[in-house]
């Protein structure tokens, strides 16, 4: 019994159990600007919370993997979650439904934050000694650009990827074999699989983060490859995001097929575009000035992060502290701030005008998620590389100012929630049927969400398809009057399901039947059993169904076309691919530290 004892105690206190824990209860910060000011509802956070809702409320009707939103627009709608990747909202609905909407977005912060620790941590133990690893995982919490993107922006896929790119540097440049062996061989070492997997887990998890994380991998890879003289880190690379792709493609084929369908440039209209946001820029348009107030907060956070990780790696290094890390990862990642902040100016605009799709990530601040790790690394050496007797003193002060920085972020970043914008006023919304806004990118083609009326019925007769069903309100949405009678008559469905509606309308004269739907190529509607095709398109992009005189049984499905299929197919075959590559890495063998590698 007491050897028993004594093995569960040695658990325990082992180092890496420890370290671990530490990062998880230093997390535990992040929600002191809960307990000081409540919940901030940042500028994103009405978009995530609207997806968490709906996915949960399609899980009740029995949508496992839901395509379509149907609260926004005023409850008609918009296929978000066809472009939309789905890691983040199934988090969030399942923590909605698991421990409440109250506590939802709370509780996913720390998760996500902690979460970012980990990575770090990880990373770091590669090369360093358990306590820098577990000091840089939790300055990696509080790195800025994590707060920033919790409390400012509220923008939960991004959130979750701060966990991920810490990974991609960790198998990128693990290497376990010796330099004697074949680039095959050391580039299969046990780390493509995971590579594979963490590339996969990006694109499902955040757009901008995966493309960020595939070209940090061929960045990691070319410069690797250069210093080291190898072609390991090609092969690795070469192997590793075609795989990673395969794996996502359940949600990047359909999301890319169907762009044709909606409006995707909005997602890069005027002020969402790169050149509206270099560093510290500043516009005179007035519609720009609430972009300019984010931009200035996020060229601040710029600044800070650059000159932390610039002191502890003159530091660190002053002190011999990175002498540890093999040439490769020392140059990796000592450039990789460098060429963040060149990406930040006017200069760099050819780069984020000719690589492919990097002008997706709009923002270039947004590159600051590559450079938390590196932060967090250097920060954690520098410390370690004060005498002893001052260790404790230095890491004292650390963790003051780890508190520090979370509790500015709650006076910098922090977003009061507004009546609507508050998880009971976002529930009541898309509960009660009064929807909100629509996201511009995800118009279908041809349509105007601002034409959008809110409080629509549910179909609305007309005997001419064009007639507006309300006024254009300036700024504010035009909203339906039925005293106005612009409808001949109104209907109820009886069946109104996030992916089916199904209604029965008796009409006096033969006329257009406008449904509380946008039209998407993904609908099929029935009308007294046959398919309709060629429907009438209204400047609004809602459902436009021609009936005759007497009854008219309509059924409107979402049908899945053929990229979700193919999607799912290419998604299914990477699984046994993934198995073979770990079988093989597994069979390789030849484990050798990495330490020793130089």
């Amino acid at each position: 019994m007491q050897t028993k004892i004594e093995n569960v105690l040695s658990w325990l206190l082992w180092p890496r159990v420890v370290g671990a824990a530490v990062v998880v209860a230093a997390s535990l910060l992040v929600w002191v600007p809960f307990f000081a000011r409540g919940f901030s509802c940042g500028n994103d956070f009405d978009f995530h919370f609207e997806s968490w809702f709906e996915i949960a409320q399609g899980w009740k009707h029995g949508v496992v993997y839901p395509h379509w939103a149907h609260s926004p627009n005023w409850s008609a709608g918009e296929p978000r979650f066809v472009f939309y990747p789905p890691l983040s909202w199934v988090l969030g609905a399942a923590l909605g439904e698991s421990v409440g909407w109250a506590m939802a977005a709370p509780v996913m912060i720390w998760l996500l934050v902690c979460t970012t620790g980990l990575a770090v941590r990880a990373l770091a133990r590669e090369w360093f000694g358990e306590t820098t690893a577990t000091l840089a995982g939790a300055l990696a919490m509080f790195s800025g650009y994590t707060l920033f993107t919790a409390f400012e922006r509220g923008a939960f896929g991004e959130l979750a990827a701060g966990g991920l790119i810490p990974l991609v540097l960790l198998y990128a440049l693990r290497q376990r074999r010796a330099a004697s062996e074949s680039a095959w061989r050391r580039g299969l070492d046990g780390s493509a699989v995971r590579l594979a997997l963490v590339v996969t887990l990006l694109w499902l998890t955040n757009v901008p983060a995966g493309i960020m994380g595939c070209y940090l991998i061929a960045y990691v890879a070319l410069v690797a490859a250069c210093v080291e003289r190898a072609w390991w880190p090609v092969v690795r690379a070469g192997i590793a995001v075609p795989l990673g792709l395969l794996g996502a493609a359940i949600y990047i084929l359909p999301a890319a097929v169907e762009q044709k369908w909606i409006q995707i440039a909005q997602a890069t209209s005027v002020g969402m575009r790169v050149e509206d946001s270099w560093l510290f820029a500043r516009h005179a348009a007035a519609d720009l000035a609430f972009h300019d107030e984010v931009l200035r907060l996020a060229s601040w956070v710029v600044v800070l992060m650059v000159a932390v990780t610039a002191a502890g790696f003159a530091i660190a290094l002053l002190r011999k502290k990175l002498t540890v890390l093999p040439r490769a990862v020392f140059v990796v990642m000592a450039a990789l701030p460098v060429l963040v902040v060149v990406m930040q100016f006017p200069a760099a605009k050819f780069l984020w005008e000719y690589l492919p799709k990097i002008y997706l990530l709009q923002f270039p601040w947004r590159l600051l998620l590559l450079i938390e790790a590196p932060l967090a690394v250097f920060a954690a050496a520098a410390l370690s590389a004060v005498r002893v007797r001052w260790r404790v003193v230095g890491i004292a002060i650390a963790a003051a100012g780890m508190v520090i920085v979370t509790a500015a972020s709650g006076l910098f970043f922090y977003q009061n929630c507004d009546e609507d914008d508050s998880v009971a006023g976002q529930v009541v919304s898309i509960q009660w049927g009064a929807g909100v806004e629509g996201t511009d990118e995800y118009a279908s083609t041809g349509s105007d969400n601002a034409l959008v009326a809110a409080g629509l019925p549910q179909a609305c007769l007309l005997e001419d398809a064009q007639v507006p069903l309300a006024e254009s309100a300036g700024e504010m949405a035009p909203t339906f009057d039925p005293e106005e009678e612009r409808c001949d008559a109104t209907y109820r469905t009886d069946v109104w399901e996030p992916e089916t509606k199904q209604l029965t309308a008796t009409t006096d004269e033969d006329g257009f039947l406008v449904l509380r739907l946008r039209e998407y190529p993904a609908w099929r509607i029935e009308v007294n059993g046959v398919e309709m095709k060629n429907l009438p398109h209204r400047a609004d992009g809602l459902v436009v169904i021609p009936v005759r005189e007497g009854l008219n049984d309509i059924y409107v499905e979402w049908v899945e076309t053929w990229d979700y299929w193919v999607g799912r197919g290419l998604t299914l075959f990477a699984l046994p691919l993934f198995w073979l590559l770990w079988s093989m890495e597994r069979r390789g063998g030849g484990k050798t530290d990495a330490g020793q590698l130089k």
